[in-house]
């Protein structure tokens, strides 16, 4: 198949889930609208009320902000194949989605691992902290947080879209790199050597996020406000970064390994990095940061007060 410009992927994930598929519909709508209300009702808050002007927010918006497209790369093409009667997707709508899905996991784990370094600056060097994390730095590391995702995954595709394909069905609800890789017909060693490289370079970016985490730790145990501010800002981001590892690693786990379970089962094994913390994540900082919940409070009250007062008015 040398031809890719006119090639057509097959997407097998679905072939079980026909009977069932407007409950699933309905599910997946439902999810993906919730994902989006929730990521861009954070967003929104945080932009509007000037207090909450600060790295950590910032930082929380732009993981946001990430959670949204990593969800939009998923759920459309999703909502779309569970109303069709074929599951196909071109080569380069395929190669699109491996893009964006990709981008979106880069991104996040460098995402997460600057904000475990503000996170460590305002808890371990207090002092310093607004000398070094200025707004010039935070929209430095903003770029630098994007533009190495993006080159990352560049790289990536490029690789990919030069093999020559002999397959052209994917055993998934959506394109992974690692699937099409599967299909070459020739060599994929160089595939495979910057697939490692990558996962090398965000192990290591785990490890930083625990290395600065156990500074935290000791800093929250000997000072009675640093435990609190751990509590409050530090808990949520580690909860949120093994929600997000766990659910990458069903993923890699399933590629790799994946047997002969349920075709349900594998399909949100398969998705539930794309599906879990695009969802979780606002939640969890917006149950636990006081500055965010207080304001989406007050903001529900004021709107609710000011429609019973409309209505007593027309009244």
């Amino acid at each position: 198949m040398e031809n890719t410009s006119e090639l057509v992927f097959v997407l097998q994930g679905l072939n079980a889930s026909l009977t069932n598929r407007h409950v699933y519909f309905s599910f997946a709508l439902v999810s993906y609208l919730l994902t989006i209300f929730i990521n861009l009702t954070l967003i929104v808050v945080v932009w509007l009320e000037k207090s909450l002007h600060e790295p950590i927010y910032i930082f929380l918006c732009n993981l946001c902000f990430n959670g949204i497209c990593g969800a939009s790369s998923f759920y459309p093409k999703l909502l779309h194949d569970l109303l069709a009667d074929s599951h196909v997707i071109t080569y380069a709508g395929c190669l699109t989605q491996i893009f964006v899905v990709y981008s979106y996991v880069f991104v996040e784990f460098t995402s997460l691992t600057v904000m475990a370094f503000d996170r460590y600056l305002a808890i371990c060097k207090p002092l310093q902290y607004h000398t070094v994390m200025t707004t010039q730095r935070v929209v430095q590391l903003l770029l630098l947080t994007w533009s190495f995702s993006l080159l990352e995954i560049s790289v990536g595709v490029t690789l990919t879209a030069r093999l020559p394909l002999c397959g052209r069905h994917i055993p998934k609800i959506f394109c992974t790199n690692w699937e099409v890789v599967k299909l070459s017909c020739s060599d994929t060693v160089v595939n495979n050597i910057y697939g490692f490289v990558l996962t090398f370079s965000h192990i290591s970016q785990t490890v930083l996020i625990v290395v600065s985490y156990t500074h935290l730790v000791r800093a929250s145990l000997r000072v009675h406000a640093n435990r609190r501010k751990f509590i409050q800002t530090c808990l949520p981001h580690l909860v949120t970064l093994l929600v997000f590892t766990s659910s990458l690693m069903f993923d890699v786990m399933y590629s790799r390994y994946g047997g002969g379970e349920l075709q349900m089962v594998k399909n949100a094994l398969a998705a539930e990095f794309l599906v879990v913390p695009p969802l979780i994540n606002p939640i969890i900082y917006g149950i636990n940061l006081h500055q965010i919940r207080s304001r989406i409070l007050q903001n529900f009250t004021d709107s609710l007060r000011q429609e019973v007062l409309g209505g007593e008015r027309g009244g």
